[in-house]
Parts: structure tokens; C-alpha cells; sequence
């Protein structure tokens, strides 16, 4: 209220008209509360703008916002390339062959092709699960427990990522042979 005041005294003192019309009142609104710079940032977020992880209607949408909030106003086919260059590659090189006139055609061809790529990739993932590990005949060696051999306390702070140690990996140095370590060796003999 008192910057209204303060405002309204201003324009009486320099023999301006008063505010009566809503555009009058906004402009003067965002001199006041809007700083230098946003206009700006807006333009820097608009121009790296890119799709990523939205969906196209999110990504429209957002592009939308900020060329309003910039009050920006171009023509269609400036607005049909920005709108392209932010797209993710795999849904712009398939929409470029596709025929559109302006951009609600284009987001809607856009949106078509997202669906294609989803329903693709929900397949595969769903077809994946039996062929994306090779059958192997496994043959137990004599000796091996049955069991899995239960982990250890000192394992579980270790990298998850280290290969398991196989049995016939393992060799012993008492008698230098594989499959088990020193203090469960079968051999009585020591060998020097």
C-alpha cells in the first residue's frame, strides 16, 4: 500500500495520468517487483531448453511458460525450430521425414512417435528376461558343498562389484593344489 500511494503521488507530482487500465497497472507492477535480470534468465533457460527425461507435453508446456514469462512473440515456423532443436534425438530424427503444418501438428506427431519408442521399449524389457542370460550347463566338482556358502560380516562393506571367487580358482599353499586354501587342506604331508 505504500508503495501504491507512493506511485500515485509520483505521477500527480510529474503531471502523468493516472493508472486506470490493467496493462498500465502491470507494467508498473513489474518495474516494481520483477528484477533486472529475469528477463534474461528466462531468455538463457529458453535457449538451453531441451527435452531429457520429459515427456513431450511436459517439454512443450515448459517452452510455452518461459517464451510467455519472456514475452516473446515469433513466428511459427522460428517457434516450430526452437521446438525441434530441444527434442531428444531418437523422437526428432524420426518426426524431420514425417509431414506437419505448424507446431500443434508437430507435438502431436512427436507424441506418437514417444509412444512407439515406450511400447518398444516395455517389449523388449519384457522379452529380455529369458534370452538375456545364456543357459550353461553347470557340473558340480567333487568335493563342492552343496550349499552356497554363506557371507561373511568382513564381505559386506566390500565393493559389490568384485567378481565371486570361484572354488577352482583357489590354491592352496601347503600343497599347491586348487579348490581349497590352506587350513582346509585334505593333504597331511607338509612340503618344505
Amino acid at each position: 500500500m505504500y508503495w501504491w500511494t507512493t506511485l500515485e503521488r509520483e505521477r500527480r507530482l510529474h503531471k502523468d495520468p493516472p493508472i486506470e487500465y490493467w496493462n498500465d497497472l502491470r507494467g508498473a507492477l513489474r518495474r516494481r517487483h520483477i528484477p533486472s535480470y529475469y528477463n534474461r534468465e528466462l531468455m538463457n533457460k529458453l535457449q538451453r531448453l531441451q527435452q531429457r527425461t520429459m515427456s513431450v507435453e511436459e517439454y512443450r508446456q515448459k517452452m510455452e511458460l518461459y517464451m510467455m514469462r519472456a514475452s516473446i512473440r515469433e513466428s511459427e515456423s522460428t517457434t516450430v525450430a526452437r521446438f525441434l532443436s530441444g527434442l531428444n534425438l531418437e523422437i526428432k530424427d524420426r518426426v524431420e521425414l514425417l509431414p506437419y503444418q505448424d507446431l500443434n501438428d508437430l507435438v502431436q506427431l512427436c507424441i506418437k512417435v514417444e509412444q512407439q519408442n515406450l511400447r518398444k521399449t516395455s517389449s523388449c524389457k519384457e522379452g529380455s528376461y529369458s534370452n538375456s542370460y545364456p543357459k550353461r550347463d553347470f557340473k558340480r566338482e567333487e568335493g563342492t558343498p552343496k550349499e552356497k556358502p554363506k557371507e561373511t560380516p568382513k564381505s559386506v562393506g566390500k565393493d559389490m562389484f568384485t567378481p565371486p571367487i570361484r572354488t577352482r580358482d583357489v590354491k592352496c599353499f601347503k600343497c599347491f593344489g586348487r579348490g581349497h586354501v590352506q587350513a582346509q587342506c585334505p593333504n597331511q604331508r607338509t612340503f618344505f
